[in-house]
């Protein structure tokens, strides 16, 4: 069998999440209209059976945060998700939007680039360096495209061009946009698809196994992600907060699971059902699942928007978030909401290590450990 890790990447609002829910049939990444969504890197498994001369393939797509200019330590930390997901991957996919105008130097212009600046942007980069930079000699890159561009031509594996959201143009600008497009950088493989519509997938699937290594799976078969249930629940709460408010709130928001109750393993004991005044009886009730969240904001002006009046946001945030946690869960859940003000979290290194889901599953196996040895 085929099996190698795919990385995402694109600027944002290129529908990058969009195509990782798409490709593995399972929302693993949650989705919004606003820009910089996806804050780490989200993993999904796309199992692909053998057919005609296509052997059995595992591909492991990584979904990045969209490259973009950082402005705070939580911007570093989003670009630094970035590098790291591309030092291990066998594919990378540069995902365009075909709706958006985009600016690129010359090719010249291009080819004049610094090597010290470059090496200096590489996977490599710390998050304590400074906001890495692509620059050519002499000037600056007049739009992120270009900086998108730089990282790709650093790269020593195969690079997909895959332009997105061509059912938004007519048929005769996609090819005088693939041939500027390929000016820039000489791609693997052009494909052009709507994730949104599923169109052109299949035929992206059958090039990527084309060009994966013969190797192992990394993941069971049945598995479509890496991230805890956890993770993805706090993250469907930031999803309905980014849709229910507006324009500044959402970026100041932080969503922290501080209590995960399951149902007990195991069958629980059959109850009578119970029979409904029309006749029939009621479904029996589904196993309960008790969750309380924290939103951290910076400003108090920004907790009073998200509470609202009379909780009223509060609540309806809580109420979409809880239909969605439920429909992932398969059971029923009672969810808790919390407001608190974090001034200046999104500049803070050591709160945004708390964030990450990774990081949150070490403490808690280290707490657990040393409950354990107190008995």
């Amino acid at each position: 069998m085929k099996s190698g890790f795919v990385s995402i990447l694109g600027r944002p609002n290129a529908g990058k999440s969009t195509l990782l829910n798409s490709l593995v049939g399972e929302k693993v990444a949650i989705v919004t209209s606003k820009p910089q969504t996806t804050r780490n890197r989200i993993t999904g498994v796309l199992e692909v059976p053998a057919k005609r001369k296509q052997p059995t393939a595992q591909i492991v797509f990584v979904d990045t945060p969209g490259v973009h200019k950082p402005g705070t330590q939580l911007d570093r930390r989003m670009m630094q998700e970035v590098y790291e997901a591309l030092e291990t991957r066998d594919i990378v996919i540069l995902l365009v939007d075909a709706s958006r105008e985009m600016q690129f130097a010359e090719p010249a212009e291009l080819a004049a680039l610094d090597e010290t600046q470059v090496s200096e942007a590489g996977p490599e980069a710390s998050i304590d360096s400074p906001t890495p930079d692509l620059r050519p000699k002499g000037g600056s890159w007049r739009s992120e495209d270009e900086f998108v561009l730089g990282l790709v031509q650093k790269l020593d594996c195969p690079v997909f061009l895959v332009i997105n959201k061509i059912d938004l143009i007519r048929r005769e600008q996609l090819l005088p946009l693939i041939d500027g497009l390929m000016k820039q950088y000489k791609f693997a493989e052009v494909v052009p698809i709507s994730a949104r519509k599923r169109d052109g997938l299949d035929v992206l699937v059958e090039k990527l196994v084309e060009y994966l290594p013969v190797g192992e799976r990394y993941f069971p078969p049945e598995q479509f992600t890496d991230q805890p249930e956890r993770f993805l629940v706090a993250e469907l709460i930031r999803e309905r907060i980014l849709m229910e408010t507006g324009e500044e709130v959402p970026y100041a928001a932080a969503v922290v699971i501080e209590k995960f109750e399951e149902p007990p393993p195991g069958p629980e004991k059959a109850k009578k059902p119970r029979p409904l005044k029309g006749g029939g009886f009621a479904e029996p009730k589904q196993p309960l699942t008790n969750i309380s969240a924290v939103i951290y904001c910076e400003r108090e002006g920004q907790k009073a928007i998200l509470i609202g009046k009379q909780g009223a946001k509060l609540k309806a945030i809580g109420t979409s978030a809880r239909k969605e946690i439920e429909s992932l869960l398969g059971t029923r859940v009672y969810l808790e909401l919390h407001v608190i003000v974090e001034p200046g979290w999104r500049e803070s290194r050591g709160f945004i290590d708390t964030l990450d889901w990774r990081r949150q599953l070490e403490d808690m196996a280290a707490r657990q450990a040393g409950e354990v040895a107190e008995e």
